[in-house]
């Protein structure tokens, strides 16, 4: 769900969280309200009939977002889903094979890099891996 404002991450920082449900228009006032924090629309590009939410802590810092489960987010189920930044997104997907999990979801930018990788470790908790880098 688009890019959080770019710093730098060390590797194993939490980068960013989003909630895939089926209608994210209709809670993410209840986030809004629980946690304090403001949303902001993020139209989905490919599909401009809706938009996700980011959502923002009280100094407007992006936290995460609240998501629909449909475009790229289609077959998700209702879950929080931690974005953790890697030295190399490639080695985590490998080595998450290698010690017993699995690869839920790729993705990629046009030029074919890795943007983020969805991991089910081997007791079935999913993460996702990314990397970003200070601009």
């Amino acid at each position: 769900m688009g890019e959080p404002a770019k710093k730098k991450y060390s590797v194993g920082a939490i980068v960013s969280a989003d909630l895939t449900v089926p209608d994210a228009s209709e809670l993410k006032d209840f986030y809004a309200q629980v946690i304090g924090w403001t949303t902001e629309e993020l139209s989905m590009g490919n599909d401009p009939s809706y938009v996700d939410y980011v959502m923002k802590d009280a100094e407007g810092n992006w936290m995460g977002g609240v998501c629909h489960a449909r475009g790229a987010n289609l077959g998700i189920p209702p879950q929080w889903i931690v974005y953790i930044n890697v030295a190399d997104i490639k080695d985590s997907v490998e080595k998450c094979i290698q010690l017993g999990g699995k690869v839920i979801k790729e993705a990629f930018d046009n030029k074919g890099n890795y943007t983020y990788a969805m991991l089910q470790d081997p007791m079935g908790a999913i993460l996702a891996v990314t990397h970003e880098v200070d601009e």
